[in-house]
């Protein structure tokens, strides 16, 4: 599958493993993907992301993370699904905080020995990157870029495409900042 992958495709999936190692997480994380694609320069991903504004919200989305990351990973809708069976997150996770510490639920994610020298990336990443080879054999594309990574992450359930979303990046808004130079006209001819 790598081979199909572009320059700009190889750089995010490069340097989400240095976002890895930056946070000192055992593993690459859907979220290293995402903060990959949002320091990329050059690629049509990067002008989705620019012409959408997540640029400018970086620090926003990176705190958003944060608190998913706080609350074990758990998303909005799971947070929302449990209240409304009367189990209150933000209570269990006060409790657990003043007797474990603050970010100890974020802290127990990522406690994986590593035996090799690599990160592992998580089944979640690598399901990011199995659907943008979908995404893009879908689009009839030859290769993978980094927008296809970019379109996995909105389209793939969970923390990552929640945080997205509320900052206006949703797989229908990405595909139009992608897109929405005539592609529907080049396929026709």
């Amino acid at each position: 599958m790598f081979e199909r992958f572009t320059k700009g495709a190889r750089a995010t999936v490069t340097g989400a493993v240095i976002q890895a190692e930056r946070a000192g997480a055992d593993s690459v994380t859907e979220e290293h993907l995402l903060l990959s694609l949002l320091d990329q320069q050059d690629g049509r991903a990067s002008f989705a992301v620019a012409s959408l504004g997540l640029v400018d919200r970086r620090a926003s989305m990176e705190a958003a993370l944060a608190e998913a990351r706080r609350r074990g990973g758990l998303t909005r809708a799971d947070t929302e699904a449990l209240a409304g069976i009367g189990i209150d997150i933000t209570e269990i996770l006060a409790r657990v905080e003043d007797v474990h510490g603050e970010g100890v639920l974020a802290a127990a994610r990522g406690n994986r020995r590593r035996r090799s020298g690599r990160r592992p990336f998580t089944g979640g990443a690598k399901s990011v990157l199995e659907k943008s080879l979908r995404i893009a054999l879908g689009r009839r594309d030859r290769f993978i870029g980094e927008e296809h990574l970019l379109l996995a992450l909105t389209a793939r359930p969970g923390v990552v495409a929640d945080v997205l979303a509320e900052h206006g990046a949703t797989y229908a808004t990405v595909e139009r900042a992608l897109y929405a130079d005539g592609r529907e006209n080049r396929e026709a001819s």
